[in-house]
């Protein structure tokens, strides 16, 4: 193991004190290290507290758990991005596979992601990482981080690709589990409510967005990529095309949507994208259409923490309390299972509204 230490020697002069483990191989390769320094009475070695030194330290002891202590930010930020560049082939080559696998673009940004905070983690090269530093990173997650078991499983996902695809390495997975998923049910609007946000929003392309999202229960990421070909105004459908999964189908076109459709339409310049972003050429980004609704659940008063993906959650469970076959709803959710539409039984009034509570006999 290497450690090096950033140490204060005078108030104008730092070094890095570097200490290991004898051997003589890695003295042969400390020795490779510019304008260092041996200290027989401590038994360490000096060097300049500098990103050069710590670079070739990183180059020299590739193949080992290198760890620093007391480093500045400035200097731990460069330390970082040097990680990075050391493994900016493997990242490219994984970006590479993921895009030959048809791996959406949203997912593919995510597990790239989660691997360069994954290679920030590491104090040694992903090349000579191990399920125990796997394991660490994975409670660092959980517990240090509070972050829920979906991210967590989300990053392992990211990792096992890694090492399955790029690394060749499966093997360091085989006694790793996934945290036990949380079964939360979603959160929905109630009809009311739905109204009272969509009357809040004044601008015109976003109404007509959170329109459409509701009424035909479709995902942000869909929303924004429609183009003004999919609104069949003749059959009253929505062709969305390569949906999750890289799936397309068809979902329902609701009237009002339409007319509030139109309006945007007659007062806004539609040319590729039905909505157009800030970058010509773009689709308007989902982080804007989540702002957007934010501001309009502040204005319309409505206490649940909700976002627009309980927009589609809600239309769901709307159409399952009108009575609609729970087959119809997977096939307009464009869902793969049933399974994953049945959620939406846990949360329908109409399985729970016929029980008489004991207080009210």
């Amino acid at each position: 193991m290497c450690i090096i230490m950033a140490i204060k020697i005078s108030e104008n002069k730092k070094r890095l004190t570097i200490s290991f483990k004898y051997t003589k191989e890695r003295v042969k390769k400390i020795k490779k290290l510019s304008n260092r320094i041996w200290k027989p009475d401590k038994e360490v070695w000096l060097a300049p507290n500098n990103k050069k030194t710590i670079v070739e330290i990183l180059k020299i002891f590739m193949d080992e758990k290198v760890i620093i202590n007391n480093i500045n930010k400035k200097l731990q930020n460069k330390f970082n991005k040097f990680k990075l560049k050391l493994a900016k082939a493997i990242l490219k080559k994984m970006e590479e596979k993921l895009q030959l696998k048809g791996y959406s673009n949203r997912t593919i940004t995510t597990y790239i992601s989660h691997i360069e905070r994954y290679i920030r983690y590491l104090d040694i090269s992903i090349k000579y990482a191990t399920a125990n530093e796997i394991k660490d990173y994975l409670l660092y997650l959980l517990s240090d981080c509070d972050n829920s078991t979906s991210y967590v499983n989300q990053a392992l996902s990211a990792i096992n690709f890694l090492y399955c695809n790029i690394l060749n390495k499966s093997y360091i997975l085989e006694d790793i589990e996934r945290p036990k998923k949380e079964k939360k049910l979603p959160q929905v609007l109630s009809k009311k409510e739905v109204i009272e946000i969509l009357t809040a929003v004044e601008n015109l392309k976003y109404r007509a967005m959170f329109h459409l999202i509701y009424s035909a229960g479709l995902r942000i990421s869909e929303a924004i990529s429609l183009k003004p070909e999919d609104i069949d105004t003749e059959r009253m459908l929505i062709h969305v095309r390569q949906g999750k999964g890289k799936k397309d189908r068809y979902t329902i076109l609701s009237r009002i949507a339409l007319t509030e459709l139109k309006k945007y339409a007659r007062k806004n310049y539609i040319d590729k994208w039905l909505f157009p972003g800030g970058k010509k050429g773009k689709h308007i980004t989902a982080r804007s259409v989540q702002k957007m609704f934010k501001k309009s659940c502040k204005k319309a008063e409505i206490k649940k923490d909700a976002t627009v993906h309980t927009l589609r959650h809600s239309f769901a469970t709307h159409l399952l309390e009108k009575g609609t076959d729970l087959r119809y709803i997977q096939e307009l959710l464009g869902h793969k299972s049933s399974k994953t539409t049945e959620i939406y039984t846990h949360i329908s009034k109409n399985s729970i509204r016929n029980i008489k509570s004991p207080l009210d006999s």
